[in-house]
């Protein structure tokens, strides 16, 4: 029998887009209009409803309404939000209410299957199963985000072939899962996969490491030594942190990659080898070519198909899959199988952080949480650290509640705010004191001064200067939001920009 999906949508063409997409998957659904109707097909006692996916954005009852009376009601049908903003304050609100997960508009067929997929299998077992593992296929990699779906697209692409790749992104993004990955894919599957890390080699071993050296061929060479050339021979040698290779070793690494040939320290002659060649750096390299750290030649020769990895705080559909596969494993890895699911504020709280050490962060913080938590569920006070770097959130406020589907009184705005916005010199707002205070205008959130401290009223060029900055901080840079909240054009909104020197990217300094 198949699982009954309610699709709860004002719009009716998104309604009919959704309704194909989840009985494309093989889900039976039931289509509402509104929130008041399909909570009461919820209530009714008639067939199962095993997912929700749900419109936020709707008169009458929004979905963050439907929501809170859902869990007022102790109905625990999982739910997939779906959001046409995409800011980051939208989804907090969301996951704290109890969202399973959340979808921006338009979503793909393939990305609404998987989600429905997952809240099925957690609706039954508490966490979504199955981890990706190193030395495993493009299909075990924890993804759901559009920017990770196009790297996983163009790493399938890239593992037809033996085309060098170069992987980008800031370390613990998941490179190196990637670069295994594509060996997996490709048909060099069964062959070796070698792994250099090259900003951990000592500068003199640099060259014997990678090509090789005779026995004799220097002092202390007391026998032959292969290289990670000849290991790699026949399959892909992963050069992990390219960028820190010494100048001279990058000659005879360019070499190798346009003869196939490797001198290796001691012979006579240079010795043929096929490998595929896949790197990565958390660097610029054009940079680096421009700096002269890096040969121009050899970038050309790596960077033949380069494929981009997002940071976490820029696929936040990530996080929410992500944090439940990381508790699955490291409850079965550590004997606390007990552990069965994450309190919804506190997927608000992981979901919300920016994660600067990206993945290989949320997993360590995962690790930290299930070795100290003595119940089934993860609560937020286990995530101090997180919970330090999010403006206005109160640990103690969390403890005070008596289970974890009760929420400090926090504006869910401020949890939105990331700790890069502290680095870029904006400052955290003040708190309301009481729920009460924080739900009129403007949500706890301050407003633009407008004043001097003289008491005179201060020019309006520096007004909007501040708004822009604010409002780049709020949306997270996102132009298009940003634009349309301000009632100005993109073109408007850039020429601003231009006129008052304001970075983008760090909206509390001034631009270059």
């Amino acid at each position: 029998m198949s699982n009954r999906i309610l699709i709860v949508d004002d719009d009716p063409v998104q309604r009919r887009l959704l309704k194909a997409a989840a009985e494309r998957a093989g889900y039976a659904t039931e289509l509402f209009q509104d929130g008041r109707s399909a909570l009461a097909r919820l209530s009714d006692s008639g067939d199962k409803v095993d997912a929700v996916v749900l419109d936020l954005m709707m008169p009458e009852m929004n979905g963050l309404q439907m929501l809170e009376h859902m869990r007022a009601a102790g109905i625990s049908v999982p739910v997939v939000v779906q959001t046409g903003q995409g800011g980051i304050e939208t989804v907090v609100k969301a996951m704290r209410a109890g969202a399973f997960d959340f979808v921006v508009k338009p979503v793909s067929p393939e990305r609404l299957a998987l989600s429905l997929a997952n809240a099925l299998k957690a609706s039954q077992t508490g966490i979504a199963p199955k981890l990706a593992r190193k030395g495993a296929g493009f299909k075990d990699i924890v993804a759901a985000s559009p920017a990770m779906e196009r790297v996983l697209s163009l790493g399938h692409r890239a593992a037809a072939s033996t085309i060098p790749v170069v992987l980008e992104g800031e370390s613990g993004v998941g490179k190196e899962m990637i670069a295994h990955a594509i060996q997996v894919e490709s048909n060099r599957r069964n062959k070796p996969f070698v792994t250099v890390n090259c900003g951990a080699i000592p500068e003199n071993l640099v060259e014997s490491i990678l090509f090789g050296h005779e026995k004799g061929a220097f002092t202390g060479a007391s026998e032959r030594h292969a290289g990670k050339f000849s290991e790699a021979d026949g399959g892909t040698l992963f050069l992990d942190e390219v960028g820190e290779l010494p100048q001279e070793i990058q000659v005879k690494l360019l070499r190798a990659v346009q003869s196939g040939e490797i001198e290796t320290i001691g012979a006579r002659m240079a010795r043929k080898v096929d490998v595929r060649l896949i790197s990565a750096t958390n660097k610029d390299l054009i940079a680096e070519v421009k700096a002269g750290r890096f040969r121009e030649d050899l970038y050309y020769r790596l960077n033949v198909f380069p494929i981009h990895v997002p940071a976490l705080r820029k696929r936040k559909e990530d996080i929410p899959q992500l944090v439940r596969h990381f508790t699955q494993h490291f409850s079965e890895t550590i004997g606390r199988s007990r552990v069965r699911g994450i309190a919804p504020d506190t997927m608000a709280l992981l979901t919300a952080h920016d994660w600067p050490g990206n993945i290989r962060e949320l997993e360590n913080a995962i690790h930290r949480a299930i070795v100290l938590c003595d119940g089934d569920t993860l609560t937020s006070d286990l995530f101090p650290q997180i919970a330090a770097q999010m403006p206005g959130y109160s640990l103690v406020a969390r403890a005070d509640c008596e289970n974890s589907s009760s929420f400090p009184t926090v504006p869910f705005e401020v949890l939105g705010l990331m700790a890069a916005d502290r680095d870029a010199g904006i400052e955290p707002f003040d708190m309301p004191e009481t729920a009460e205070q924080a739900m009129p205008v403007g949500l706890g959130l301050p407003a633009v001064n407008a004043v001097t401290l003289d008491g005179e009223v201060r020019p309006i060029s520096e007004v909007e200067e501040e708004l822009i900055r604010f409002a780049l901080s709020f949306y997270r840079g996102q132009m298009s939001e940003v634009a349309r909240r301000l009632g100005i054009g993109r073109s408007t909104l850039y020429r601003k920009l231009k006129d008052y020197a304001i970075d983008p990217d760090n909206p509390g300094r001034e631009a270059a």
